[in-house]
């Protein structure tokens, strides 16, 4: 069994939600702690960590809870950034692969940095007959939501999920329900670090019929 690099310093950016690889992360930066750590990571075509908080707040408070976060996130690489004035980025990410935070150290400016282990990316499962009408499903709501940018323009609607698309795969199929479905932040950080993204599909689905999306 080989073991995994470990990735050094890398920047962490905790966050009050849940990025999976593949999905689509707008961010707008302010505070000094990150503005330098996004500027750099840009201009490295570097990724930082996004990892969820459990304690504390995005953007800090004098006397507020120290911030804690999972020990599970997920790579953020920057696709996109622009800078409509001095002291404000705004940024779109892709999330890539998902992480395990061995060591994390809290700089005197206020940024997280951590000791990383990387995670085995999932591996391709093509859904099953019973599980094909989550695709579906996913595939008529990605439809209507084309036809509505279409309608609106270049400069309408932004797509929550973002090509390529992969219909046909489990884990990417489970990861953009878990990103639209209205969960709870706790939930769908356990169901991020399923290793099976066909177990990850099959919960999706259950959570779907009680929502009654599947029909």
């Amino acid at each position: 069994m080989t073991t995994q690099p470990l990735l050094h310093s890398l920047p962490l950016f905790p966050l009050g939600s849940v990025l999976f690889p593949g999905g689509f992360l707008p961010l707008r930066i302010f505070e000094v702690r990150y503005l330098d750590m996004i500027g750099k990571c840009h201009k490295h075509g570097a990724p930082f960590g996004v990892v969820g908080l459990t304690q504390g707040a995005e953007v800090r408070v004098a006397g507020a809870a120290a911030e804690t976060f999972t020990e599970i996130g997920t790579l953020a690489l920057i696709r996109e950034l622009e800078s409509p004035q001095s002291g404000l980025m705004q940024i779109e990410c892709i999330g890539t692969q998902r992480f395990r935070v061995r060591a994390s150290t809290l700089q005197k400016h206020g940024l997280w940095t951590a000791e990383v282990e990387a995670i085995a990316d999932d591996v391709a499962v093509t859904i099953p007959e019973d599980l094909v009408h989550t695709a579906t499903a996913l595939r008529r709501l990605v439809d209507t939501l084309e036809a509505r940018r279409s309608a609106e323009g270049a400069d309408g609607l932004r797509l929550p999920v973002r090509e390529p698309y992969s219909f046909d795969d489990c884990g990417w199929v489970a990861n953009r329900w878990c990103e639209l479905l209205p969960l709870q932040n706790s939930l769908k950080q356990r169901l991020m670090e399923l290793d099976s993204p066909l177990m990850r599909l099959e919960l999706v689905s259950d959570l779907l019929a009680r929502g009654g999306f599947s029909d």
